[in-house]
């Protein structure tokens, strides 16, 4: 595992996160005069979870030695916390080793590739580390991307880095700053998922290093898995389409997602996409 990343660590950093991000009237807690930062002192988020001072202090400090079911319930009510960030907490207080070798190439079966050719949205198979895996015609047109080669012995192409490397990505995307941090919460909660992964947290170190924006969205500890969303893409072929998108996750291998983006019938939209399939 990279030795940058360290889950204790992690935790640290969501909890005071979280904590700054809470305000006292948010919390129910009483505020009187100026506060010198906005969110909850330690001390009225330990009371409002039923914890001492002295412990909650420790978990910021990233020392988190059996945290019971109960503290981790608290906390989550407290900070107020989503699914995906709850789901996020467990796994930084009690870390697994996963059983997969991540060191192994990620591939797609057949069975799958032919699933998502015919279907009649636009598809992109991507993988745990947000490498495109595969597709179908129209996903390819969809993001401008060829389709990967395992032949070439160049490696994929990676949505994380032509999100926040390649500039025609803030063309594409209307909202890039939405589509920015859709990834970011995405590798944070990956890299919770799978901490043994050198090739995820070389692909984070790497963003932190070339893209300030990386940094800037991160910093602020988004998680989440992105199951669903509508999405705006500004294509050069055809213009303006707002897409629903949908993840389909694989259930022998959860690391791999398919992404469906499609729009009502009838929809300018819709419209579009078709015009796009032709094109292709």
């Amino acid at each position: 595992m990279n030795g940058a990343w360290s889950s204790a660590t992690e935790l640290g950093a969501f909890l005071r996160s979280r904590r700054a991000a809470l305000t006292p009237q948010e919390a129910g807690v009483p505020s009187w005069g100026q506060r010198r930062v906005p969110g909850l002192r330690r001390e009225e988020l330990a009371q409002l979870a039923g914890i001492s001072v002295t412990y909650y202090t420790r978990l910021e400090q990233g020392e988190s030695h059996q945290i019971s079911d109960s503290v981790l319930d608290s906390l989550a009510r407290v900070l107020k916390l989503a699914p995906d960030e709850r789901a996020y907490l467990v796994r930084l207080a009690r870390p697994e080793r996963t059983s997969r070798r991540t060191s192994d190439p990620e591939r797609v079966r057949p069975a799958v590739q032919t699933l998502v050719d015919a279907a009649a949205q636009a598809a992109i198979i991507v993988g745990r580390r947000a490498d495109l895996l595969g597709g179908n015609r129209l996903g390819y047109a969809l993001w401008g991307l060829p389709a990967p080669d395992s032949g070439s012995g160049e490696p994929p192409p990676n949505i994380a880095r032509i999100t926040f490397l390649d500039p025609s990505a803030r063309d594409l995307f209307p909202d890039w700053e939405a589509q920015a941090r859709d990834i970011t919460a995405y590798l944070r909660h990956a890299a919770a998922q799978y901490p043994d992964d050198h090739e995820l947290h070389t692909l984070i170190g790497q963003l932190s290093v070339r893209s300030p924006d990386f940094v800037r969205i991160r910093a602020e500890h988004p998680v989440s898995d992105c199951a669903h969303s509508v999405r705006e893409y500004r294509h050069p072929q055809v213009g303006s389409m707002m897409l629903n998108e949908e993840v389909v996750r694989l259930t022998d291998d959860p690391g791999v997602r398919i992404i469906f983006s499609g729009a009502e019938n009838g929809t300018p939209s819709a419209e579009r996409l078709r015009l796009l399939d032709t094109l292709t």
